[in-house]
């Protein structure tokens, strides 16, 4: 909904307002050209920095909800740094609609050295939604373009979500569609879920949302999304993830800091439709990557946060090990299609370079209509665990046999994998592994019991057939008597430029 369209300041009864309708206000607005949102920030409030933007602070006592005993509160996001184009805020209250309008009342300026009076008219720019039981730290926040992160039951956020992606990864410039509009609907007194709609639009797609959600020891969100091309789309992301990977135990590219790891994930989970788990290992690569796995009516797919140890980061100001595992689970058939990865290149662990999402087979097209249902669950705890054995770690270094020469260049592989199917085993029980390159040969394989994982550990080399720089994928599973035991740990491995013995 655009300004011009929103219901008039101040209006006490409000408009109609239902998720019906709203999709059929996406409709419309597909079928007209494209208006990008102005932005109506001054110049004293962009040339705020990152600490004067932090000290502008959002009233509590004038949060929505804050006096109506309801288990849920809404504080709002000033403009400021790029987060400047307005967005409307509306509460629903018994199907009817009334805009929140922007005061500068609302804020305390004091630490900002700004001038109140010149941010009158500005407009929000996003939300946080708190508990009743904790109303200095929110659980959800919705902040920029039409991203979206939240909390499970250790309060720290991470990994973040979208509400759509195009042609992310792609060599021509990514779209950023935007959330223009939220709605907020007044929960009951006493519900232990508060509904969420939104309007989304861009130069190629326009959609109505509506997010449902759970607070608990694991934050559930459902999502109902509404989409309405307005042009063909080449890339389609659907419940895009995005994470940042610096550097971790399997890749050592860019460490030059005291911490052992930095990262909010540290791999991809796949759950596909024939009812194969994967393990896909993050990297931060030298170079953009992309890869897609084909899959048909996909179970689930997630960035998840497996390693949380705190030895592992020793970081006791950001504790990387409590960030939330992001898991997204489809509510209806997707059909065919692929949950791609993009891996962007990084030096700084404040800039997210990981992106996932669902990519349907067929490209959308202008006049259609595409539905997507799934579910979101945020946190520590995996709701989708597979009976299989799972990767608990990945590391990776020099190749060879300690204290023999080598005579060619290789590259050592250790996978620990740990589990029921594995602990059970009994002493001196034989365990296969199995590890297939897409090209090269592996080596040097053994499968041996660490009593420490109750799992086993993998190691093998792998030898490249060739002086060719592209990715090596290697796929590896732990097997007994022609019986799957573990997941597919799956790795792509860019050999180096230069090769030493």
């Amino acid at each position: 909904m655009r300004d011009a369209e929103a219901a008039p300041r101040g209006a006490n009864q409000g408009r109609p307002f239902d998720y019906a309708a709203l999709k059929g206000q996406a409709r419309a607005l597909a079928g007209a050209a494209y208006r990008p949102i102005e932005s109506r920030v001054p110049d004293a409030v962009k040339a705020l920095d990152w600490r004067q933007y932090q000290s502008i602070r959002y009233r509590k006592e004038r949060a929505l909800w804050a006096s109506d005993h309801r288990n849920f509160a809404v504080n709002f996001f000033h403009p400021g740094l790029s987060y400047t184009a307005p967005v409307a805020m509306f509460e629903l209250v018994d199907g009817r609609a009334r805009e929140i309008p922007f005061e500068p009342s609302l804020f305390d300026y004091s630490g900002s050295g700004l001038d109140p009076a010149i941010a009158q008219g500005l407009g929000f720019s996003g939300f946080r939604l708190f508990t009743s039981r904790d109303l200095a730290r929110d659980v959800v926040a919705f902040l920029g373009a039409s991203y979206f992160r939240a909390v499970g039951a250790e309060m720290q956020f991470g990994v973040s979500a979208r509400g759509l992606a195009v042609d992310c990864g792609m060599t021509k410039p990514e779209e950023f569609p935007v959330f223009t509009s939220f709605w907020f609907e007044r929960p009951a007194p006493g519900a232990d879920s508060v509904v969420i709609s939104a309007l989304l639009d861009s130069p190629s797609v326009t959609g109505a949302y509506r997010f449902e959600v759970h607070v608990g020891p694991v934050l559930v969100m459902d999502v109902d999304a509404a989409l309405y091309p307005r042009k063909p789309i080449e890339r389609l992301g659907v419940a895009p993830l995005t994470s940042m990977f610096q550097y971790g135990e399997n890749d050592h590219r860019v460490v030059n800091d005291w911490r052992p790891e930095v990262h909010d994930s540290d791999g991809l989970s796949l759950w596909t439709g024939a009812n194969e788990w994967i393990w896909r290992p993050l990297v931060n690569p030298q170079t953009l990557r992309f890869n897609a796995f084909q899959d048909d009516n996909p179970r689930g797919f997630g960035l998840l946060q497996r390693d949380r140890s705190f030895d592992h980061y020793q970081d006791d100001a950001f504790f990387y090990e409590r960030r939330p595992s992001l898991w997204v689970e489809p509510k209806s058939g997707w059909g065919k299609g692929s949950v791609e990865l993009v891996e962007l290149p990084t030096i700084d662990e404040t800039s997210d370079n990981i992106v996932a999402f669902w990519n349907p087979e067929k490209k959308p097209s202008p006049g259609e209509e595409l539905l997507f249902a799934y579910r979101l669950h945020w946190g520590s705890k995996t709701v989708a665990t597979s009976p299989l054995a799972a990767v608990v770690a990945s590391r990776t270094g020099p190749g060879g046999n300690v204290g023999e020469k080598k005579r060619y260049f290789s590259w050592r592989f250790v996978v620990d994998f740990a589990g029921k199917s594995l602990s059970e085993l009994g002493a001196g029980a034989h365990v296969e592994a199995v590890a297939t390159p897409s090209r090269g040969k592996v080596e040097l394989v053994s499968a041996h019991p660490i009593a420490e994982l109750k799992g086993y550990r993998v190691e093998f080399d792998l030898v490249p057939d060739d002086m060719k720089p592209e990715p090596i994928d290697v796929r590896l599973v732990l097997r007994k008597d022609g019986r799957t035991l573990t997941e597919t740990w799956l790795y792509q491995w860019s050999p180096p430029e230069r090769r030493p013995l």
